[in-house]
């Protein structure tokens, strides 16, 4: 049995999509084990592109059973447009389970999210507004709905009775905003529940099963390492826990059952929302990079808001690897530094007037100033290359800066988008 967990050891954005429609060919099954519609895997193949909010960045290969973990916050809507979506452009039906135990995304969280938004003005996190926060507040404040409570209305009913009088009360009294109507709160919930109850099972059950005969199985994080809610830029972070630690709690695995973590790591740094970013560009270089960035661009597959763009930050890398316990990297967006001569990186941090290389609290983040140093560059497009070898010589050495900086092997290199532009390493 192999169980991998592919994450993010920056800000998110690092390609885990495409590195987990890679390698989800040879997987029998899929977990996406927290986080929900407020970020997006992008995954380019035969069908298209496609943006991923929810599902499983698995969903395209007919025979691997792609599951949504008690970890996950579901939006039911989000759910059946994707699906919808999948459909209307020819993808072939995927095999899609979500745990009866998954809660659900209730109406006023989207509204919640934009409101609180709305309300601290200047002082905002920079909020995707999918209602993540206020969702993960009530599931830990025990006032929150599981799929499976979805199908028995006049239960539903008593449940939530208490719950959207107290939401009342905030939308009346702080934000200033129209009420909820308690009966449509609970038909537009059990009409939602109702689309998806095909897909809804004992999820833990069949993983325990999965385990027991040996399958392949592959968990999808969402978003990285530096905006986990313990160890990340807090309070400029997401609301469930990025690491490869919550992996088998969010999927309903045992603990052990982790066998490898990839960490995605980028080329170079991004970022979508608020917070510090030490590497950060301005100016026309930021522009420049930002618009050579992946496919179309660095622009967030959620909100399409351009992202923050800066060079390759050792620090933060190497921290993030560390949290997450990487085993192997898979190093990602390599082929966009072909444009540069020279590429700066980041070795340490300058705080105070001294440097460190230890990635600190976000406060002093605040303070902190990137020591560069410069590598040389190729200078010439390597997408059409396919092994290690071909590679120019300073891209071999980029990666071999990479592998010295965090510690951990690169097994893999992304020089495209698509599938086939992945490079493989011998162990």
């Amino acid at each position: 049995m192999a169980v991998t967990c592919v994450v993010g050891a920056n800000w998110g954005d690092e390609g885990k999509g495409k590195m987990v429609d890679y390698l989800a060919e040879k997987s029998d099954v899929v977990i996406r084990f927290q986080g929900g519609s407020n970020a997006g895997h992008t995954v380019i193949n035969q069908y298209g592109k496609f943006a991923l909010h929810l599902l499983p960045s698995g969903v395209f290969y007919p025979d691997v059973v792609n599951i949504l973990g008690p970890g996950v916050a579901l939006d039911m809507g989000e759910l059946i447009r994707e699906l919808d979506d999948l459909k209307k452009r020819g993808v072939p039906e995927p095999k899609v389970m979500v745990s009866e135990r998954t809660q659900v995304m209730l109406p006023w969280h989207k509204l919640f999210d934009t409101y609180e938004e709305e309300r601290l003005g200047a002082r905002q996190f920079g909020s995707t507004r999918s209602g993540i926060a206020p969702f993960y507040s009530d599931k830990y404040a025990k006032v929150g709905v599981q799929a499976g409570e979805l199908f028995d209305k006049e239960a539903l009913r008593d449940r939530l009775g208490p719950i959207v009088e107290a939401k009342n009360v905030l939308l009346e009294h702080l934000y200033h905003k129209p009420t909820m109507n308690l009966d449509e709160v609970v038909d537009r919930l059990y009409e939602d529940g109702m689309k998806i109850r095909h897909l809804i099972a004992d999820t833990s059950s069949f993983l325990h099963d999965a385990v027991k005969k040996g399958k392949n199985i592959l968990l999808e994080g969402q978003l990285g390492a530096l905006r986990d809610p313990d160890h990340g830029i807090y309070p400029f972070s997401t609301s469930s826990s990025t690491l490869a630690g919550f992996a088998t709690v969010g999927a309903g695995l045992p603990p052990w059952a982790i066998t490898e973590v990839i960490a995605v790591v980028k080329a170079y740094s991004s970022a979508v929302g608020a917070g510090p970013f030490v590497t950060e560009l301005q100016g026309e270089a930021a522009h420049e990079l930002r618009e050579r960035g992946g496919d179309a661009g660095e622009y967030g597959a959620k909100t399409g808001r351009p992202r923050r763009v800066g060079w390759f930050d050792a620090v933060a890398t190497r921290y993030g690897c560390r949290m997450q316990g990487a085993t192997t990297i898979a190093l990602t967006l390599l082929d966009v530094l072909g444009y540069l001569d020279k590429i700066p990186v980041c070795t340490a941090y300058e705080i105070d007037g001294k440097q460190t290389t230890e990635f600190p609290l976000t406060g002093t983040l605040d303070r902190a100033k990137p020591v560069l140093e410069e590598l040389p560059g190729w200078k010439q497009a390597i997408s059409h290359i396919r092994t290690f070898d071909q590679l120019p010589k300073q891209a071999k050495d980029y990666v071999a800066f990479v592998e010295e900086q965090t510690g951990v092997r690169v097994g893999w290199i992304s020089v495209g988008p698509r599938r086939e532009q992945t490079i493989m390493r011998n162990r």
